[in-house]
This record gives structure tokens, sequence and C-alpha cells, in this order.
């Protein structure tokens, strides 16, 4: 009994590498649809604080 090892040799299925390539590029695209539609909260004013002049120290 002999053993016989089938490989590729070097053959890339062409067809196969666009199919898994439409589909990875059609479901990043649905995920950053779907993060678009999401409505995350934002601050309504913007923050501002004073900050006293006072507390400044020089140092040299």
């Amino acid at each position: 009994m002999q053993f016989n090892k089938n490989t590729s040799s070097g053959k890339i299925n062409i067809i196969g590498l666009i199919i898994k390539s439409t589909i990875g590029l059609i479901v990043i695209l649905g995920l950053v649809f779907l993060i678009n539609k999401i409505d995350f909260p934002a601050p309504k004013k913007e923050i501002q604080k004073i900050i006293p002049n006072e507390n400044f120290k020089i140092v040299k």
C-alpha cells in the first residue's frame, strides 16, 4: 500500500477568492452602516472651565 500526498501546486481559486473578498467587503460596509445609524449622546453645549490667573506659579 502506497500513500499519495495530494497538494495543490500553487493554484489559486480565483472565483473563491473573489467571492470571499466580496463577502468580507459587504460585512465591513454593513458594520459601518449600522454603527453610523446609532445615535450616540453628545453634549448640547460647549464645556468651558475658567481658570483664575492667581493659581499659576512661576518656577525658575
